[in-house]
């Protein structure tokens, strides 16, 4: 049952993705792993800020980076491109409230709205080329395979659209689908936040080809690296499983004050990174399950982290907006930087910075001045 698991994963561990300083989908790249290259200094500095200054505003999503400028989605509606460079706007486009992230590919961007509209729009200009209607809101961020796009939705099901915007296939799980779709050769994942498993689906047909169990509710994203997965629960607990035998290996819990995961892991160097509404990260290991250190930030820890060349890069979600670079290895803090309002977005990585978005909808660009 698990045969096209297993190819896809041989194929992946005989080509392994290739480093590139795009970030073109929520976490990085298709395993959704959360880990980047970048040239980023000692110390970080606030290269530019972009203030849209709109009413409602707040960004939730990780903005995109491809081809030297930033795709950013506000809850005030409006998709924005960006220089990386300069930070001005290039051009912004009127979609409908946005959490999702945007997600970039062959000179188009896709993004889907509260609304339960997934918009795909042209790179260079924001200008419509095709949107989708669906029966519920869309927060979760795109992913593809080959020429297809792939996105989870609010009603229950995970579409495959092709290039033009027509539907492929769709597959249905158990509730919301907050949490983008991992893609491993021809095989990807899925999960709806009261299914309480893992779901493993053929990318060309839509076929189910099996479930890991979780053993409780998820919202967040999959990653994956080799043959393993990992993901971090709203039921208090990260899940570490096996995706040739959809087999669950480890579940970890944090021994006190324990509350849910809504940070989606990050995985590098051996190591599993996530947030947690206890206002702490947890830093596990990968091969069993154990916790290495965890760091207390000053709130809860909503945004999913980014694993850069040895270093981990969160923001939490106090008042003060603070965003922090910590040591993989030890979770010592080697930085401190102070923010404009609650850190809810997530981070992307550019060839020698990195982007996240706050609660009051400024995109913040950090790295060397």
């Amino acid at each position: 049952m698990h045969r096209v698991v297993i190819a896809a994963l041989v194929a992946v561990l005989l080509f392994p993705v290739a480093a590139v300083a795009d970030w073109p989908v929520f976490r990085g790249d298709a395993l959704m792993s959360g880990s980047g290259t970048a040239k980023l200094p000692d110390q970080l500095e606030v290269k530019w800020e972009f203030d849209p200054k709109t009413k409602d505003g707040g960004i939730e999503g990780a903005p995109a980076i491809v081809g030297g400028v930033a795709f950013v989605a506000s809850l005030d509606k409006h998709l924005y491109a960006i220089d990386l460079a300069t930070g001005k706007e290039k051009w912004k486009a009127k979609l409908g409230a946005m959490k999702a992230s945007p997600a970039v590919k062959d000179g188009r961007v896709f993004v889907g709205t509260l609304d339960a509209v997934f918009h795909c729009v042209s790179a260079t200009d924001g200008k419509p080329v095709w949107k989708f209607e669906t029966e519920g809101e869309i927060t979760a961020g795109a992913n593809f395979h080959g020429t297809n796009v792939l996105f989870g939705c609010h009603d229950s099901n995970m579409y495959c659209l092709d290039k033009d915007g027509k539907k492929v296939w769709t597959a249905k799980v158990e509730g919301p689908i907050n949490a983008a779709a991992a893609v491993v050769g021809d095989t990807t994942f899925a999960t709806g936040c009261s299914d309480g498993v893992l779901r493993a689906f053929d990318a060309k047909t839509g076929k189910e080809l099996g479930a890991l169990e979780l053993g409780g509710e998820t919202v967040t994203t999959a990653a994956i690296a080799g043959d393993r997965v990992y993901q971090s629960m709203i039921s208090n607990s990260v899940v570490g499983g096996n995706v040739k035998d959809l087999k669950k290996q480890w579940t970890f819990a944090p021994a006190a004050r324990q509350q849910p995961f809504y940070s989606s892991a990050a995985v590098a160097d051996g190591i599993v990174v996530a947030g947690s509404r206890d206002k702490r990260l947890y830093a596990i290991e990968a091969d069993t399950g154990k916790q290495k250190w965890s760091f207390a930030a000053a709130g809860q820890i909503d945004a999913s982290p980014v694993v850069v060349n040895g270093r981990v890069y969160v923001g939490s979600c106090d008042d003060d907006g603070f965003f922090y670079a910590l040591d993989l290895k030890t979770g010592k803090e080697l930085q401190k930087l102070k923010l404009d309002a609650a850190v809810t977005g997530s981070v992307a990585v550019g060839p020698d910075c990195l982007l996240v978005g706050t609660d009051r909808g400024t995109v913040f660009c950090l790295g060397k001045k």
